[in-house]
């Protein structure tokens, strides 16, 4: 008996990349005026950008149901395993909401965890899971270790254009007019499972320096546990930059740092060109 791990798409790995790690994987769902797509198996981010920067209405993303997990858990309990399943925010999909309604009926060889973050920071947090999985002997003990350690996990983004916020309501046009004129960034993170803006940087200078002191306050990056940056859209220009002008702090690092492409769960709300950190603090935060 082994423990396996389920993940969800929010996490930005592909099925196949799942896969190639030993993982299963569970889609969400994003909606286009020209039909439904599975995230990360029959959509691709790249693909994903193309068609939301054309689309003349939002696109729309939905959570998997209890059957598309019911049917993996059957899979792995039917080889004798079990397994820990890894899902986005639950304040921010139901995606976990339907992983656990599925796992009622097989007890503790099922364990949900709600990672209360999602995108590059879930990455990480899976990133932990694969390195430490074979050291548990059951599905509760390593859910245990990933809810505890997850609050170490810090993730922030920097919004290049307003107009996403706009079209999904999130922000009033003529707020993102004025903001857009100015050149003003909006800087997130996720705090108790929610997405907040935790201060504006007006150009990229300003919040580089803005992401810099972030990260001091919050302890320090800890370079012996996971780390990743991301983005969105088709090119990574935002994020290289930002690296480029932070070298003191990612430099001796770079070669085995992952930049990981932002698909459709932040991507539809935020548009192509945000660039994004997680990582474990130093201290607990």
């Amino acid at each position: 008996m082994s423990v396996k791990l389920v993940i969800d798409s929010a996490s930005d790995y592909t099925k196949a990349d799942a896969e190639n790690l030993g993982m299963y994987f569970v889609p969400l769902r994003t909606r286009f005026e020209d039909g439904e797509y599975l995230d990360g198996v029959d959509l691709s981010h790249q693909a994903f950008y193309e068609k939301l920067v054309c689309a003349k209405q939002l696109p729309t993303t939905s959570q998997p149901t209890p059957y598309d997990f019911d049917q993996v858990y059957r899979k792995i309990l039917a080889e004798g395993d079990e397994a820990v399943v890894i899902c986005l925010s639950g304040k921010l999909s139901g995606t976990v909401q339907s992983a656990r309604i599925a796992a009622e009926p097989y007890g503790k060889k099922i364990a949900v965890v709600d990672s209360e973050t999602v995108t590059v920071a879930e990455h990480i947090l899976v990133e932990y899971a694969l390195q430490i999985q074979s050291k548990y002997a059951s599905a509760v003990e390593l859910a245990v270790e990933l809810d505890r350690v997850k609050r170490r996990v810090c993730v922030l983004g920097v919004i290049d254009t307003l107009e996403y916020l706009v079209k999904g309501g999130r922000l009033p046009k003529a707020a993102g007019v004025a903001g857009g004129l100015l050149g003003i960034k909006p800087i997130l993170t996720i705090r108790d499972g929610e997405v907040v803006i935790i201060g504006k940087a007006r150009g990229a200078k300003q919040s580089n320096v803005f992401l810099s002191k972030t990260i001091a306050q919050l302890g320090g990056v800890d370079f012996q546990m996971p780390v990743a940056l991301g983005y969105t859209g088709q090119d990574r220009a935002n994020l290289d930059n930002y690296v480029e002008n932070n070298r003191c702090l990612w430099e001796s690092h770079l070669q085995q740092l992952p930049m990981l492409s932002i698909g459709c769960a932040i991507g539809t709300h935020t548009g192509p060109g945000l660039f994004g950190v997680a990582f474990f603090a130093n201290s607990q935060v």
